[in-house]
């Protein structure tokens, strides 16, 4: 017993030791050799084998970065920062003359010390804004702690990015936008009348960039920015594609047995239903999945032309007999500024995100993209009947099916005639055609059961 335990701790030992040596320093504790500073003129000095970042008033963005780019790596360090201030760290970023004057931008992993708690979540500072919010992963936003160091882990690793705080899961994306590029390390801007003065502390900064070892998938969501794919995490939580940019095997026209002759097209990955007067399902008609569901969550990209209007509904049985357009609680999808339909109905319930007639939506400007551009829907229904909207990051809506609330806001809408509206144990999923063009892509199910 003693040879055979000698020999398993020897082989701990090694390996340890061999895991520790993949890591290299990216800051020697002594001076900035190997850094450069862009953009804001924040102070940076070290002090005790630490880099230390003091606000400055009236400075933007400030960002100490790497003189060397970095495509796939594994980064981690340490970090104390002053609760009453925002910094971050850039990864795969850039700073070029032709873009805004050289203004850094790229991949941020979020320090918030703030009650918002979103450290650990992914931002495209500069570019495209929030990646992955921490609603999307609410569980995780207590492992940031305020008055003590904190340690980072980031994993760029081909398309996957994926980020913890002090050992906890907190951010998983897929995005190829920018494979490679410099780290930095963020003291945010503060108005010219702000408290200068408050400061960030980094120390232990490490990087691995051979033999790269990615972490064991997790159940945290993910955010899959290339289109008709699926991921690694993905395919370990349960989930599968409904379209994979190609083929419509899976689903068939509502009260149809095949998928329509006309009015949907398919092409360069992205399933469309095709404009033509913006009346319901007098074109090709809605589309339902071929298999039926009970809790799910379905994820789809949704992308609007201007005046545009369609939806998303789910419990649809086909009961009610080709009359229109198919019968079941909806995810509105809607131009709201142009299309006539979001000022009808009550309070809004017929605008974007919505549950159609029944609840307006609780969406803000961060969640809401410009007309033209790609959209992220979720609905989530589980086993106990609560379900969820979300939309680009942020949950919009939630209610439960069969509640009094529920049952009292149908008694109220257009659905007040149909018998057990919305209670059917079992449902297509169904994308609407209503006569304008609206996109659709990466449609991804997973089981809740």
């Amino acid at each position: 017993m003693f040879r055979i335990s000698s020999f398993i701790l020897l082989a701990l030992c090694i390996a340890t030791s061999v895991s520790a040596q993949n890591f290299k320093p990216l800051f020697n504790g002594k001076d900035l050799k190997g850094w450069k500073q862009l953009n804001g003129k924040a102070d940076y000095t070290i002090s005790k084998g630490e880099i230390i970042g003091t606000t400055k008033a009236g400075e933007p963005n400030s960002f100490l970065a790497t003189e060397k780019d970095y495509g796939d790596f594994i980064l981690e360090l340490e970090l104390l920062v002053d609760p009453e201030m925002n910094s971050g760290i850039q990864f795969r970023s850039e700073s070029k003359e032709d873009y805004r004057d050289g203004r850094v931008h790229g991949y941020q992993m979020e320090v918030d010390p703030s009650a918002r708690a979103w450290s650990g979540g992914i931002y495209d500072e500069a570019r495209r804004n929030w990646l992955y919010t921490m609603e999307l992963n609410p569980k995780a936003k207590t492992a940031f702690k305020n008055g003590v160091w904190n340690k980072y882990r980031i994993e760029a690793i081909g398309n996957t990015i994926r980020t913890w705080v002090n050992g906890v899961p907190t951010a998983n994306l897929v995005d190829d936008l920018t494979p490679k590029g410099f780290i930095a390390l963020q003291v945010h801007a503060i108005g010219k009348d702000g408290k200068a003065g408050k400061q960030i502390r980094w120390r232990n900064i490490k990087i691995q960039t051979e033999n790269l070892k990615p972490s064991a998938p997790d159940h945290i969501e993910v955010v899959n920015l290339i289109p008709n794919s699926l991921s690694a995490q993905e395919k370990y939580n349960g989930y599968s594609l409904l379209f994979d940019g190609k083929s419509v095997e899976q689903w068939r026209g509502a009260y149809k047995k095949d998928f329509p002759k006309s009015g949907w097209q398919v092409s360069n990955g992205v399933l469309s239903v095709e404009k033509s007067n913006g009346a319901e399902s007098t074109n090709g008609g809605d589309i339902v999945t071929k298999k039926q569901y009970s809790a799910f969550e379905f994820k789809f990209d949704f992308k609007l032309s201007e005046g545009a209007n369609s939806g998303v509904k789910y419990f649809v049985t086909e009961s009610e007999g080709n009359k229109g357009s198919a019968i079941g609680p909806e995810y509105q999808i809607l131009d709201d500024e142009r299309h006539p339909d979001a000022k009808l109905g009550k309070n809004g319930n017929r605008t974007l995100g919505s549950l159609y007639d029944l609840m307006t939506s609780n969406k803000i400007p961060a969640s809401q993209k410009k007309i033209g551009e790609w959209n992220q829907g979720i609905i989530r229904v589980y086993p106990d009947n609560k379900i969820e909207y979300w939309l680009n990051g942020y949950k919009i809506l939630e209610y439960t099916r069969g509640s009094k609330e529920f049952l009292d806001l149908v008694a109220g809408s257009k659905y007040k005639d149909w018998d057990n509206f919305g209670m059917a144990p079992q449902g297509h999923i169904l994308l609407q055609d209503h006569g304008d063009k609206v996109s659709f892509r990466s449609l991804k199910i997973k089981d809740l059961n």
